[in-house]
């Protein structure tokens, strides 16, 4: 059975920076569009990066929120996606979740087929 398993998470001072890490098993996912949501305590799930598959040009999506500070890459050969986050702010405090679709992987659903069980990321002031 496939599953994704996020790494990486932690306490972090506000300017910092973590790298999140999800590693995929169960099957190949360099055809899939893989992305990261969060969801910080009383809010919804929101996307904040996402990455195409290969064959799609492996094209990169960020919410306003997070772009010139997050960065998301992945390595087919390794069946993993990452998230580099630099300048973290007290915002950035959620449980990240990595996801994985045959489709491309954008905002405003959570229809997705593959979910990681998620990463607190805690940034303190």
């Amino acid at each position: 059975q496939a599953q994704l398993a996020e790494s990486g998470g932690g306490l972090v001072q506000a300017g910092g920076s973590l790298r999140l890490s999800c590693a995929a098993s169960g099957r190949t996912f360099s055809m899939y569009s893989m992305g990261w949501f969060r969801q910080a305590p009383g809010k919804e799930r929101e996307i904040v990066a996402s990455i195409h598959s290969s064959s799609s040009g492996s094209i990169k999506y960020y919410s306003a929120l997070v772009r010139g500070r997050f960065t998301i890459s992945r390595d087919n050969a390794k069946n993993t996606v990452y998230l580099q986050m630099n300048s973290l702010k007290s915002e950035d405090t959620a449980v990240y979740y990595c996801v994985a679709d045959v489709k491309d992987i954008v905002g405003g659903t959570l229809d997705y087929e593959y979910w990681g069980q998620g990463t607190q990321v805690t940034v303190s002031s």
